[in-house]
Order: C-alpha cells, then sequence, then structure tokens
C-alpha cells in the first residue's frame, strides 16, 4: 500500500471498468451525520431497538419515527462536489462505471448518478413486511411527516426499506458480478469495519483476470488500507474532482 497526502491522477484507459464504493464519509461532507455514533449508539439509540428485525417486531412506531427522521435528515442534505465528480465519471465512461453505495440517502441520484445499488436499503423507500410481492413504495415524500406506520393493500404494515443488523445485503449478486469484471476498485470515505463492503478489495484482487487496481480516498486511512494499492488522504469533495482522468473510448469502424 501506498500512501498518499496530495491528489494524483486516476488514470482510466478506454478498456477499464471502474467499481467505486461510497460509504458514510462522502454523506457525512454534505452534513449528514452517521447513524453510528462514536459511542455505539445508532444516532441515540440502541441499535437492538431501532435497527434490527427484532427492534421493528418489539416496537415498531419507534422504528418508523426514527427512520421518519433520517429523511427529514437527508432531504436537508445536498450533494457535494465529491458525489458531482463521481456522476460526471458516469456521464464520460457510461456503462463502464458501476457504483455500489452502503449509505441509504439519495445525494448520488441528486448528483446524477444512475448506474447504482445501495447494497444497505434507502431511506425514501418503504416495503410490505410481509414481502406479499406488493412493489417498493417510493416515499420521498408522502411519508415523512405521517407518525402512523402505512398499510400495505395486503393488509400487513410497511417497514422502511433499509438493510437492518441480520439481514442480507441487496443485490449482492450483482456487486460480485461487477467487482469480478472491474478493473479499477475506488472506495470513498468508508470505515473497512463493515462486512461485507470490507471484504470488496480482497475480492477485487482475486477476481478473473489480472487483479484489479484499488484506490481508497477519504480523510483517514480505513482499517484494511492496507490492502488497497494506493489510499488518498483527504476529503473525498477535496480529492475526487479532477482524480480521474479517463481514455478516449475507441474509435467507431469508419470513423477518423
Amino acid at each position: 500500500m501506498a500512501t498518499e497526502a496530495f491528489q494524483d491522477l486516476i488514470e482510466i484507459s478506454a478498456s477499464d471498468r471502474v467499481f467505486v464504493l461510497t460509504g458514510a464519509g462522502i454523506s457525512a461532507e454534505s452534513g449528514l451525520r452517521t447513524f453510528r455514533d462514536s459511542n455505539g449508539l445508532w444516532a441515540g439509540h440502541r441499535v437492538e431497538t431501532v435497527a434490527t428485525p427484532e427492534g421493528w417486531e418489539a416496537n415498531p412506531e419507534l422504528v418508523w419515527q426514527f427512520y421518519s427522521q433520517r429523511r427529514r435528515e437527508a432531504q436537508a442534505g445536498q450533494p457535494n462536489a465529491a458525489h458531482y465528480a463521481l456522476a460526471e465519471l458516469e456521464k464520460r465512461i457510461g456503462d463502464r462505471f458501476f457504483l455500489c453505495s452502503q449509505n441509504v440517502d439519495d445525494l448520488h441520484e441528486r448528483s446524477g448518478s444512475r448506474n447504482m445499488v445501495h447494497m444497505h436499503g434507502e431511506l425514501f423507500k418503504s416495503r410490505c413486511e410481509a414481502n406479499c410481492g406488493a412493489p417498493i413504495i417510493e416515499d420521498s415524500h408522502s411519508y415523512n411527516f405521517i407518525r402512523e406506520i402505512p398499510i400495505c393493500a395486503c393488509g400487513s404494515r410497511l417497514r422502511p426499506h433499509i438493510v437492518w443488523f441480520g439481514e442480507i445485503p441487496l443485490e449482492m449478486t450483482r456487486i460480485q458480478q461487477e467487482i469480478d469484471r472491474c478493473s479499477i476498485l475506488v472506495a470513498v470515505g468508508t470505515s473497512g469495519a463493515v462486512y461485507p463492503a470490507a471484504s470488496f478489495v480482497h475480492w477485487a484482487k482475486v477476481r478473473r483476470g489480472a487483479p484489479a487496481r484499488t484506490y481508497y480516498v477519504g480523510p483517514e486511512a480505513p482499517l484494511n488500507a492496507n490492502a488497497f494499492t494506493r489510499v488518498i488522504l483527504g476529503k473525498a469533495g477535496e480529492k475526487l474532482p479532477g482524480l480521474f482522468q479517463p481514455g478516449e473510448p475507441p474509435a467507431l469502424p469508419g470513423r477518423q
């Protein structure tokens, strides 16, 4: 691992595929506090009371109000320069870019990112707790200020579309496929302590073909820093703009 305290370009050839993993740090630069406090509480609550299936069963009203407050906070945040830099990279290299976010806010979408997944769910969506087959509900404005728990058409309650502790992260098959075919992996603002995301850099090194080049960008080195090819220290909003140097796509047949 090489640690750099200055910005250095990440060169992207016309054949490279880029996988980006973002964590709480990129949202924190937009003023959104992370759920997990330094004392281990989940935004002032014990984890098991608001972020587990058992907590939902024991006190669904508390859990619903907890995530309603998180929605209000997230609505007030705005994308920062790091979000826009990733959206711009996607525009430049198209479907060779894939974004996986551990965050549940919508700042990436609001900055223009499209080819992405939220592995831990999305704040502004809800789903049937009984998994009756009803579609996931987009509720960015419908339920933010309602304290009562909405009801699905089947009669069951709607729950936040959030991956709680003890549940399997979303889109893992697709994430594994995208890591397997990427040649560059960039992790931004993630602690390296939460699994399975902390393993992604290792997966990229044993992918089919040559190991991917791996980079970390954030103000502090993550716990898994030694797994990266290079660690770039600094705020994502200061480091990501101008960090990527995409190569020109190959010329189409018949064009000069």
